[in-house]
């Protein structure tokens, strides 16, 4: 007996070795050796004659050969592998049979019908009674991803082992119902905490979703927010853009003027260069024109920096702006600052005036700017038809 049951343990290693690919990271050998020791213990402590002990044992080493052939009805495929490896090492022929009842009886969907059926369906899943059992559990779950038979979330996966511990499954012999059934329920019990946490966590975290979904859709302070802030940067941008532009202008006629008083001038004291006196000072004084233009448009408006409790509350001065507090004592600015704080309608009529009075300026700036280049322009064409004209009618 022993020497057969050596043999069928040999041929179910090389088996899987050979041909079960690495995907079977549940039903492999470790599985079998597992399931083989289960059912002797069993058999240890049940009274079962020798030859239903060996059709039993050889039946545990042999019952999961099918999957090198296929996942879904293996129990058939190993049956004929069982009968084919029996026949090989001259086994009877009822030992044939027993041995492919027995692994038949494994299919989780039957009922057993006598002891010895009972026991290998109990060896077969005495990992639920285990302290292993998260860890071979878990090993299932990613295999049957793995052959894509099903993916299971964590949550689906603890409801479905939940679902089989509940409903499905149970032990039939006094042995599996005495040494393993206690276990089998604190694993049950730490399923369902472990389900109850998830679904705390879940439910938080949708909450916390809803919440956050709820405060977007019912507070338009955000968009508001944007919008402010958007538009001063763009406004401000645009002042950067002007008083760039006048800085350039400011340059440009700079250069002209430093070019005219070093060289053209001079040389006007001659009298053969007396025709160009008019031209030179139109020149000089559009370039002059354009320049104090130029720092028209950029020069800053002094306030007073100062403002009054009645101006605060009767919400007629812009806090926003430096200009209207920078001579006021820091306790004071505090004060008109947190009342300020205190009142949203305040806050975003500030920010109004705030964007109202830096439309102004620049309304101001370009309109200088318009005005600059133009004298500059007209000054341009006028200086070169000046000085065209002097040299044609010297």
């Amino acid at each position: 007996m022993n020497n057969l049951i050596e043999k069928a343990d040999k041929f179910v290693e090389d088996l899987f070795k050979e041909k079960l690919p690495n995907t079977y990271i549940y039903h492999n050998y470790k599985h079998t050796q597992r399931v083989a020791k289960s059912t002797k213990e069993l058999l240890d402590n049940s009274e079962i004659n020798v030859k239903e002990k060996e059709a039993l044992l050889l039946a545990a080493w042999l019952h999961d050969t099918g999957y090198v052939h296929t996942y879904k009805g293996h129990e058939i495929k190993s049956a004929e592998i069982a009968e084919n490896f029996l026949k090989e090492n001259n086994a009877t022929g009822e030992l044939i049979e027993k041995v492919k009842q027995y692994i038949l009886a494994t299919k989780f969907t039957e009922s057993p019908k006598c002891i010895e059926e009972k026991i290998i369906r109990d060896a077969d899943s005495s990992h639920f009674g285990k302290d292993y059992f998260d860890e071979t559990s878990e090993l299932l779950r990613q295999e049957l991803e793995l052959h894509n038979v099903k993916n299971f979330t964590t949550a689906e996966w603890l409801q479905e082992n939940i679902r089989v511990f509940t409903e499905k499954h149970k032990y039939y012999t006094d042995y599996a119902i005495k040494e393993w059934k206690p276990k089998k329920e604190e694993n049950l019990l730490e399923l369902i905490e472990s389900k109850n946490k998830q679904e705390k966590k879940l439910k938080k975290e949708e909450h916390k979703a809803r919440m956050k979904a709820k405060y977007k859709n019912d507070n338009p302070e955000r968009s508001i927010q944007t919008l402010f802030r958007v538009t001063l940067r763009n406004h401000i941008k645009l002042s950067d853009i002007a008083d760039t532009k006048a800085n350039i202008l400011l340059s440009v006629n700079a250069i002209i003027i430093s070019l005219a008083i070093a060289n053209l001038i001079p040389k006007l004291e001659a009298a053969s260069n007396k025709h160009l006196l008019i031209p030179s000072l139109v020149l000089v004084l559009f370039s002059v024109a354009s320049m104090i233009l130029s720092i028209m448009s950029t020069r800053p408006n002094v306030t007073s920096g100062e403002f009054t409790k009645e101006q605060v509350k009767n919400r007629d001065v812009n806090l926003l702006f430096f200009g209207n507090y920078h001579k006021m004592p820091f306790d004071q600015f505090k004060w008109a600052m947190t009342e300020l704080i205190k009142d949203k309608d305040y806050v975003y009529e500030s920010l109004m005036l705030d964007l109202h009075s830096l439309g102004k300026v620049l309304h101001r700036k370009y309109l200088l700017l318009r005005l600059t280049y133009t004298v500059f322009m007209v000054g341009i064409i006028i200086s070169v038809i000046a000085f065209i004209l002097a040299f044609y009618l010297m």
